[in-house]
């Protein structure tokens, strides 16, 4: 996925400005920032949520707008931070949706069984015929997720995940997808405040400022104390637990 120059305006204030980034295949892409930098409204544009008012979003060689709904939702799959079901749905109804683009709502016996594996692989297995809205809020979360997986997309994006979550299901949910990159080969775009969780489970990093791309590139080249100083505008120190880059901010 190529993103070129793309710029979204709400009425005089330009809220994404020529922001241009090419997604890594097979890896774990956080993109961090400031609110208000333009990372949630980067994330809508590429899932297509977010009409676009200039710019261009190349994914595997076509024109994102180009694409049938239908076909694009067996290549990507969207998870937005306000997921509100109405209906009374079972955890295995819902997870079900994820196979509508394939069958829509008459279910083969291969939906099924990605059905039954989404569920196992998110272990919610004594919760399937639990409704959503008895679920804690971790639980529902990962039956979203589960749902995901079931659309056995190549790409899946994920926006603010943690959100409303306590640390103990926050860092499962950041586990969980780095499961998704590396034991299912996805591609997985998040849109995160917690810059550690962003340090600690991605490849690359894309960090906003001003509706701008501040910087892009690798974990260690991006989350380093001159980087996030500048585009949080607070004193950072970085320290290294276990390879990995962790912030303290003061």
């Amino acid at each position: 996925m190529n993103v070129v120059d793309l710029i979204k305006s709400y009425g005089s204030k330009t809220v994404v400005k020529e922001v241009s980034f090419t997604v890594p295949k097979g890896k774990v892409l956080s993109l961090i920032g400031p609110n208000g930098a333009g990372k949630s409204t980067v994330m809508g544009m590429i899932s297509r949520l977010i009409a676009r008012d200039a710019g261009v979003i190349d994914f595997e060689g076509q024109d994102l707008t180009k694409w049938k709904s239908k076909e694009l939702a067996k290549h990507l799959a969207i998870l937005t931070q306000h997921n509100n079901v109405q209906m009374k749905l079972t955890v295995r109804e819902l997870v079900a949706f994820g196979r509508f683009p394939y069958s829509g709502s008459r279910l083969t016996p291969e939906d099924n069984e990605m059905v039954d594996k989404a569920i196992a692989y998110m272990e919610l297995q004594e919760y399937q015929d639990q409704y959503i809205d008895e679920l804690s809020g971790g639980q529902r979360q990962r039956a979203y997720i589960a749902m995901v997986i079931a659309q056995d997309t190549e790409y899946v994006l994920l926006d603010e995940p943690t959100n409303n979550l306590d640390i103990y299901h926050a860092t499962n949910l950041m586990r969980i997808a780095r499961r998704l990159c590396d034991e299912l080969g996805k591609t997985v775009i998040l849109v995160l405040h917690e810059i550690n969780y962003a340090a600690f489970y991605s490849d690359y990093i894309c960090a906003f400022k001003n509706g701008r791309i501040a910087k892009f590139g690798p974990v260690e080249e991006v989350i380093t104390k001159e980087t996030l100083s500048e585009i949080y505008k607070v004193d950072f120190e970085i320290m290294n637990i276990g390879g990995k880059p962790l912030t303290i901010y003061y």
